[in-house]
């Protein structure tokens, strides 16, 4: 929280002091649970909690949580590749953007728009819609100053048709 009593500005970014690595089971809420508020623990989660030295993304938010610095992060730059390389895909809109806030909340949105279709591109999302027309991605970003979700309407079907020209994988 800033000084204020508010939620801390995307600039200001987070600076947590506890770590949880919790299963990802949705019945285990991490912050009822601690009785802490948001912002206040730094949360992963992957299936049965697992803390594996070869995955990266378990490694990765370690290193995070132990170094909280935007400097050479070590394990963690090639993690932050993918959301470098979003900014490359997007540097001429976001270079328009003269705003340093509205900048980052764009690259944000911009980022789960790519994440989203990471997800249609996989083979079990392909071979289950073809199969069931389930599931559909959606795309959400948190607003930190509102609290509410803002719905990016990301269009699946459009998305779906645009990536199986390279990454079809719904009969493989």
């Amino acid at each position: 929280m800033s000084p204020d009593g508010s939620p801390p500005s995307a600039e200001e970014g987070q600076s947590p002091e506890y770590l949880w690595i919790g299963c990802s089971d949705s019945r285990i809420p991490a912050e009822q649970i601690t009785g802490l508020e948001p912002g206040e623990a730094f949360i992963h989660r992957n299936i049965a909690n697992l803390v594996c030295n070869t995955d990266l993304n378990v490694m990765s938010v370690i290193n995070y949580a132990a170094a909280m610095t935007p400097k050479d992060l070590g394990l963690l730059n090639p993690w932050l590749r993918n959301i470098r390389d979003v900014y490359r895909l997007h540097e001429k809109e976001l270079d328009a953007v003269a705003d340093q806030e509205q900048r980052y909340n764009r690259l944000v949105e911009l980022n789960v728009e790519e994440q989203c279709r990471n997800i249609i591109k996989t083979a079990a999302v392909q071979q289950s819609y073809a199969k069931n027309q389930f599931p559909i991605v959606h795309g959400w970003v948190f607003g930190f100053h509102d609290g509410l979700l803002k719905d990016l309407k990301i269009d699946f079907q459009a998305v779906l048709n645009d990536v199986q020209k390279i990454y079809n994988l719904a009969d493989a």
